[in-house]
């Protein structure tokens, strides 16, 4: 019994330790995607923030530094697909996949010129990286049935990233529904004319919300390389943009089904890890490949749109043109 609650409370709190880089790309999405524009590179902007984290952290020592650089370099590449597709009306699915085909091939450049170790960092010291925090009493109440084994390994012991990421997604629910900000962000998804007759620019909500989107993506890129790991590698997000994407499009563009979309993308991650070399009854010990492919094909299930219908923002990857 004691071994079956370790395994559930350690694979909890794995759960929540995954999900976190999709909660803040979800996140990052949903305001991207609301105002009209869509995202497809999340997934390079998170790998370019984390090669930025784990280069700067290196370097100075610092992880406040290395998120204020990764931060900086998402924002940069949000600002040049909002160039592309804002301000020139390109074709944002391309301007999109662009920018994940740059991030990839310039991160791998980049660390094998700088580092020699192909195309990854040096790995970082506890000093260096953003480690998991102990909250108060987690060790007093450690003794105490249920709670205390739930609140010391599930809820405690993650780093200030992860419940960064959790105290996000209440924030962006009540800036969307809550404020004037959001309720105007919300109608240039849908209505974007219907904005702009009321005397509000289209074009700056949407470069606002691009810009959001990156800093999120910033945050996840930097809790990938040196907060999860101790080293960037190379192709280190392996697709977690594309999942937050389809955990945002389960969640139907909406953050607290979104949250829980990652959640559940996250425990496949845990039990991914868990149930390799595990023998499973009546079935015997499952293939690697198959386990590790599990959060993916269920991307796919989702994205296919085989659970429920998501209706997208109307104006979504439409570009606005004001009239004269």
């Amino acid at each position: 019994m004691d071994d079956m609650l370790a395994l559930i409370l350690s694979t909890l709190a794995a759960t929540i330790r995954m999900a976190t880089p999709l909660i803040f790309c979800a996140m990052a999405g949903i305001f991207s995607e609301r105002s009209g524009v869509i995202d497809i590179g999340l997934e390079g902007k998170m790998l370019a923030a984390a090669f930025a984290a784990a280069t700067v952290a290196t370097e100075t020592g610092s992880p406040t530094t290395a998120l204020f650089a990764a931060v900086i370099v998402a924002v940069l590449l949000s600002l040049v697909h909002g160039y592309a597709c804002i301000t020139h009306r390109g074709d944002q699915v391309v301007s999109g996949v662009a920018i994940n085909i740059v991030a990839v091939g310039l991160t791998v450049v980049l660390g094998h010129a700088w580092y020699g170790r192909g195309g990854n960092t040096p790995d970082l010291h506890p000093e260096q990286r953003f480690m998991p925090l102990s909250l108060p009493g987690a060790e007093t109440v450690a003794g105490v049935p249920i709670i205390g084994p739930v609140y010391a390994q599930v809820i405690s012991g993650h780093s200030l990233l992860t419940y960064a990421a959790v105290a996000l997604v209440p924030l962006v629910w009540f800036i969307l529904y809550r404020t004037r900000f959001g309720l105007r962000l919300r109608a240039a998804g849908e209505a974007p004319a219907v904005v702009d007759t009321a005397g509000i620019a289209v074009l700056r909500l949407r470069y606002f919300a691009v810009m959001m989107a990156g800093l999120l993506c910033g945050i996840a890129g930097t809790f990938l390389s040196i907060s999860q790991n101790a080293t960037f590698q190379k192709e280190m997000t392996a697709g977690r943009g594309f999942i937050a994407l389809a955990a945002m499009i389960f969640g139907k563009w909406r953050p607290w089904p979104a949250f829980f979309a990652c959640l559940l993308f996250g425990f496949l991650d845990a039990m991914a890890i868990r149930l390799q070399g595990v023998a499973v009854p009546g079935i015997g010990q499952v293939p690697v490949p198959l386990i590790q492919a599990l959060p993916y094909i269920f991307t796919v299930v989702l994205l296919a749109g085989f659970i429920g219908k998501a209706v997208a923002p109307r104006a979504l990857g439409l570009p606005y043109i004001k009239e004269r």
